[in-house]
């Protein structure tokens, strides 16, 4: 157990962005709102899960939508207080802590928020390893939990709480509310057990984001030292550097869809890559060929910096890297596959690892 204080918020809200690959809010808003959290109520408290008890219940916390709307649409600051007090009340069961459903540069923040409001824990562990668009996204839907009973709340003080049949219908449901609530709404989904996290939550993704954050931020080496260090703690591999020539974004649906193009620079200036995102990057093409493809992660880092590049923020002549990390083993089972995998997304690819691309010489023929 220990207390996250300004510092591991700055890290941690850097790293998760990272872990996000391009999706889950922009890690500036979400920072901000967790260090005015700790300002006013101190700081919060981060139990590893071993830490906690089989019969101990939790609610992760999030913030549901496409998340370029954040950028002009920011919570009240209520919500996940309404939130917890409904759901807690709606069960029937004494809240003991939060957690992070996904990793991400708001969805990471928020549960500290809500720990912070709230003086309860918050667990080390998310249901994702990295960000995923729909609600049944996450290694909790693997294991059979459900994400109902689950609350829905805007900014103007409305309220929703959702019973479903499986969470498919969680997800087609919350999503009309969410587009109805102007396309970004809070979210308290997957009450569950200590048990329950313990079985299928993916271990120590706050400590994870934490030591990536703490490598970007890094005056200690160069960029090209520190680059070799964040491949190294995520086991993940450089696919591409280059500038952004072209960006096709569209929201559909309540999420941001598009394509991003790449061209090489100075040696590999003839090659090109194109990754398709879906709120987060699920392909990466170079020169036609698929290199990465979900559930592995693609991450989009600013040349100079490292800083995470998410897909709200993409622009014309920003230059970047393009990593790819592999995913939890979570994700590479039949259901996690079939949830998550490229066919899920409209992509007619069977999943091949990043490490098998890569150690084929970094292409796909599809």
């Amino acid at each position: 157990m220990r207390y996250l204080d300004e510092q591991a918020i700055e890290d941690i809200a850097l790293g998760a962005a990272f872990l996000g690959t391009g999706g889950g809010g922009d890690p500036y808003i979400g920072k901000m709102m967790a260090l005015s959290a700790l300002k006013e109520y101190g700081p919060a408290k981060l139990l590893s899960v071993d830490e906690i008890a089989d019969d101990d219940f939790f609610i992760p916390a999030a913030s549901m939508g496409a998340p370029s709307v954040l950028i002009e649409k920011f919570p009240k600051g209520d919500e996940y207080l309404r939130i917890f007090d409904k759901l807690g009340r709606y069960i029937g069961k004494e809240l003991t802590g939060t957690f992070p459903m996904e990793a991400g540069g708001v969805n990471s923040m928020i549960p500290i928020v809500v720990a912070a409001q709230l003086g309860i824990p918050l667990v080390d562990c998310d249901g994702m390893g990295r960000a995923f668009p729909e609600l049944q996204m996450v290694t909790f839907h693997l294991h059979g939990v459900s994400a109902t009973p689950m609350a829905v709340a805007d900014e103007k003080g409305n309220i929703e709480i959702l019973e479903t049949q499986d969470n498919n219908w969680t997800e087609r449901l919350a999503r009309a509310a969410t587009v109805e609530m102007g396309a970004s709404s809070s979210v308290g989904l997957y009450p569950c057990s200590g048990k329950d996290i313990k079985q299928a939550g993916i271990r120590g993704i706050v400590s994870l984001s934490e030591k990536i954050g703490q490598i970007i931020q890094s005056k200690q080496q160069d960029q090209a030292e520190k680059l070799n260090q964040l491949l190294k703690a995520t086991d993940g591999y450089h696919l591409f550097s280059g500038k952004i020539v072209d960006v096709e974004r569209d929201m559909v649906g309540g999420f941001n869809r598009g394509c991003v193009t790449i061209k090489g620079l100075t040696e590999n200036s003839q090659d090109e890559i194109k990754v398709y995102f879906q709120n987060e990057n699920l392909i990466a093409q170079k020169n036609g060929e698929v290199i990465a493809m979900t559930p592995d992660l693609i991450c989009l880092t600013d040349l100079e910096t490292l800083h995470p590049v998410t897909t709200e923020s993409l622009k014309y002549g920003k230059r970047v890297h393009v990593l790819g990390l592999p995913s939890n083993p979570q994700w590479r089972t039949e259901k996690g596959l079939e949830t998550v995998g490229p066919r899920y997304f409209g992509y007619d690819l069977d999943f091949i690892p990043i490490e098998k691309t890569q150690v084929k010489g970094g292409t796909v023929h599809v």
